[in-house]
């Protein structure tokens, strides 16, 4: 039996980052469990991509990361350009435009996920009190009064069982942890399926984080790999009926279909990589914590994509847990549960927010009547010109916000 002070269960962005962010601010010894390999990077941009925001961004640099990120590949953005399909609205945000921001600041990265899930298993890798049980699946888990037991699949090499004093559930949307502790989830299908892909803009994607709301749903051009300043991340969320048409095409008649979506204001667009898609869902947890056990990332809560803010409401999960349990006494143990619910309000809470968010945009662009699209547009023309309103849209994409936790913070 080995013992730990803490397992997460799950080594993609927001279990590694958790690890290192428990290493940076406590002692604790974390073991990791995962047998999702990592995967080496490639000349070839990966489809699957995350925005990384100002508060993630700033979270990587206390881990030390950052620099390990960026030798490898991303691509920063200076603008978005958000524009109505059906309609007369578009909205226009620039870092430029807070006063507070320094000047020439991004408003985001885009990166791919294999990018920054290398760089953090390269740094964690480093660290002695990180440990890796990367051979074998769990299968069974135990709380009990003061630690939680694990055992993994058996075969000719009998792992050797783990206990730890708390168990993080990092393990993605279909969470075996969630599953074995029996935690309820609300869920909702949000009726649009996502495809990602990866295209070449002739036009080029200006340091441009574009995004089209079609009547279907919204498509997102999202620039990447800086060396040809033409190659876009799209993600297309659409009905499930015309996903499944739009896979069907030849990909020059996919390559034609987003050139007309986009208006050609990325120019001539041409299909470089694979299509991929998969449903979208929103999921919460009823709770983020039963006994010894806390869920985070997207085992806790997952959103619509349209916003591209679920990674970064995972990582700030990761910082806001490490925080939480470096604040305790020594007479404190990890499974504390008044530490643990405090944190799970927190969090419970700043997901909700993000989820009704998500939900009101959503609808406001589903409905399609000529009327209501003319008065939607007026509005955000007039948003679009009322600069104290959006500089708190800029400020809540940029994740700056008071409650903040410290390695989030600038």
């Amino acid at each position: 039996m080995q013992k730990f002070d803490v397992l997460i269960v799950g080594a993609g962005m927001v279990g590694l980052t958790l690890a290192l962010a428990l290493r940076k601010t406590t002692n604790f010894t974390i073991a990791i469990a995962d047998t999702l390999a990592i995967a080496a990077l490639t000349d070839e941009p990966e489809v699957r991509v995350s925005a990384i925001n100002v508060a993630s961004k700033t979270l990587f640099e206390h881990l030390d990361v950052w620099s390990d990120i960026e030798k490898q590949r991303l691509q920063a953005y200076q603008h978005m350009h958000i524009w109505d399909k059906a309609g007369i609205g578009k909205l226009d945000f620039s870092a430029a435009e807070l006063d507070t921001f320094p000047k020439n600041e991004h408003l985001g990265w885009i990166i791919e996920n294999n990018v920054i899930r290398y760089a953090l298993w390269q740094k964690a890798q480093q660290d002695e009190g990180i440990h890796f049980f990367t051979e074998h699946k769990l299968v069974n888990i135990a709380v009990g009064e003061s630690e939680a037991f694990v055992s993994f699949e058996s075969n000719h090499s009998n792992p050797v069982p783990l206990m730890a004093k708390l168990v993080v559930g990092a393990d993605g949307a279909n969470s075996w942890l969630r599953t074995q502790m029996n935690m309820a989830m609300i869920m909702r299908d949000y009726d649009h399926n996502a495809i990602v892909a990866t295209v070449k803009c002739s036009q080029g994607h200006k340091n441009t984080a574009w995004q089209v709301f079609l009547p279907t749903g919204p498509l997102a051009f999202l620039p990447i790999y800086p060396q040809n300043k033409e190659t876009c991340s799209i993600v297309y969320s659409t009905s499930p009926e015309d996903a499944k048409r739009l896979m069907q095409l030849s990909a020059v008649n996919f390559a034609k279909e987003l050139t007309a979506a986009s208006d050609g204001k990325l120019g001539i667009i041409e299909l470089t990589s694979e299509r991929y898609t998969y449903p979208l869902t929103m999921r919460l947890a009823q709770n983020f914590v039963k006994e010894r056990m806390v869920l985070i990332g997207d085992a806790a809560h997952t959103i619509h994509p349209l916003a591209g803010q679920g990674v970064n409401l995972g990582l700030l999960d990761a910082a806001a847990l490490a925080q939480s349990l470096q604040n305790l006494t020594a007479e404190q143990d990890l499974g504390d549960q008044k530490m643990l619910k405090a944190f799970a309000r927190y969090r419970k809470s700043e997901a909700v927010e993000m989820i009704v968010a998500m939900e009101a945009i959503k609808q406001t662009f589903s409905v399609q009547q000529s009327a209501f699209n003319f008065i939607r547009g007026v509005g955000m023309n007039l948003l679009n010109n009322i600069k104290p309103a959006k500089k708190i849209m800029i400020e809540q994409a940029l994740g700056l916000k008071s409650d903040l936790p410290e390695l989030a913070q600038h």
